[in-house]
């Protein structure tokens, strides 16, 4: 299988191609990495390839705040400029700058 670089990067904020939503990338899996029940979830006329990278999320939309799990067809970059207002935004980053979030450096034995 060929191995992707991912188009998007930890900390960048984009919004979902179909459905009324953004967020901040917290992790990026190659390739798909989640439950066949997941996977079977997802609107089958949506359904992306597995053979792509997929991003973990801190994502918002009018109503909640949630963690999303995306492939990469699906997302768009955000263009607002705007931060994400999801409350565990600030415990994964440390700073907003320019439209994109800084991690907060981990801590490790």
């Amino acid at each position: 299988m060929n191995t992707r670089v991912a188009k998007y990067a930890i900390g960048q904020v984009v919004r979902h191609r179909v459905y009324p939503f953004r967020g901040v990338i917290f992790d990026v899996d190659p390739t798909f990495s989640n439950t066949e029940e997941y996977w079977l979830s997802i609107p089958e006329h949506i359904r992306p390839r597995k053979d792509q990278p997929f991003y973990h999320l801190l994502a918002e939309n009018d109503d909640s705040s949630y963690v999303a799990y995306v492939s990469e067809q699906n997302l768009v970059p955000d263009d607002t400029g705007q931060p994400v207002g999801h409350p565990q935004a600030q415990l994964l980053f440390e700073s907003f700058r320019e439209g994109h979030y800084k991690l907060r450096p981990r801590i490790s034995h």
